[in-house]
């Protein structure tokens, strides 16, 4: 059986990724369980090891929202919601941008409290076997272990996410590539102690901290801006999706049609699309030129859903700001 996105069916490709997808974020939960539960049990008083714990509690949001998201995209279009629920992506994104940046700033200050006040964290002996160990060669074992397994689940996450198009798993993904500084800050910060630098610990406290929020207000900045409707970008929020160029140039190239521009917003996994396209002058396109067109566009990529060709005897300006700038010529003008 398919598997689809709401009313998407997914081509083979993306059916096999959507499974591994799944796949790799439980994976990602079992393996947080097991480095939540180590680093409590060795973190004693050091603030970098209580950062880096912390960092992997916010670490299991993200994979929790991607597997939510994705069982709400899964159902069909309702009345009340004709669209479909793609915008779940969108919304588990939000909820993980705002916990990283609300946790982030929190730590933040937390930490750097610590710095200022001069906290002196102790580092004690423990008996492992009968024999006294010091405490923080347990720490630094631990933290080895929580540094390798997030950035190779991180790597294979992101091709997974550039193919489905999904920002929350695109998150995941870049949170896991960067845990290792998680790992190797805390390292820096128990050998700091070792040493007798008591700052060190609160600095690679400060320096968990400081990315957590980082990723956090990155990620803030893309989801607010796909929620608000913004063009339909690359999963990562940096440039336009060349999906967009493609489909208005297709469109374009049909033999009744001068020029046609597309309105095209993101929804989640798909995009929404409004293209306006100016027949040749003299032309009236036919009921079946226009399905002929509508049926060619959506056959380009799965992403493109929800697809309507309007024929317009200009450019509506007023809906495609910089249309005119973009066509040069401004063809659709002329047309009129």
């Amino acid at each position: 059986m398919s598997t689809r996105f709401g009313r998407t069916e997914l081509p083979a490709e993306q059916e096999r990724d959507l499974r591994r997808a799944i796949r790799l974020a439980w994976l990602t939960i079992a393996f947080l369980v097991t480095a939540v539960t180590l680093v409590y049990l060795v973190m004693g008083s050091s603030q970098a090891m209580k950062a880096a714990w912390l960092e992997d509690l916010l670490s299991f949001i993200p994979p929790v929202s991607f597997l939510v998201a994705v069982h709400l995209t899964r159902r069909a279009p309702t009345e009340r919601h004709p669209y479909g629920y793609h915008r779940s992506i969108g919304v588990g994104h939000l909820v993980a941008a705002t916990a990283l940046v609300t946790m982030g700033a929190f730590m933040v200050w937390d930490s750097a409290s610590g710095l200022l006040a001069q906290e002196h964290p102790p580092v004690g002996l423990m008996v492992v076997a009968g024999q006294p160990v010091w405490s923080g060669w347990p720490m630094i074992v631990v933290m080895a272990y929580t540094a390798v397994p997030p950035v190779l689940l991180g790597r294979a996450k992101l091709p997974l996410a550039r193919s489905l198009h999904d920002r929350v798993l695109w998150a995941d993904a870049k949170m896991n590539k960067a845990d290792w500084m998680t790992a190797v800050g805390g390292i820096v910060g128990v050998l700091g102690i070792g040493m007798g630098l008591w700052w060190a610990d609160s600095a690679a406290a400060l320096f968990i901290s400081g990315s957590v929020l980082r990723d956090g207000v990155g990620n803030l900045r893309v989801a607010v801006s796909a929620l608000m409707d913004s063009r339909a970008e690359t999963v990562d929020g940096g440039e336009p999706h060349p999906l967009v160029r493609e489909l208005d140039a297709h469109l374009t190239s049909l033999a009744w049609v001068d020029v046609a521009r597309s309105r095209v917003r993101d929804e989640g996994h798909v995009f929404h699309v409004e293209s306006f396209v100016v027949p040749h002058a003299g032309t009236t396109p036919s009921l079946e030129q226009l399905a002929d067109a509508r049926a060619g566009a959506l056959e380009l990529d799965w992403k493109i859903r929800d697809l309507v060709v309007v024929p317009v005897a200009e450019l509506p300006d007023e809906l495609l700001p910089g249309a005119a700038q973009d066509d040069g010529a401004t063809h659709g003008h002329d047309a009129g």
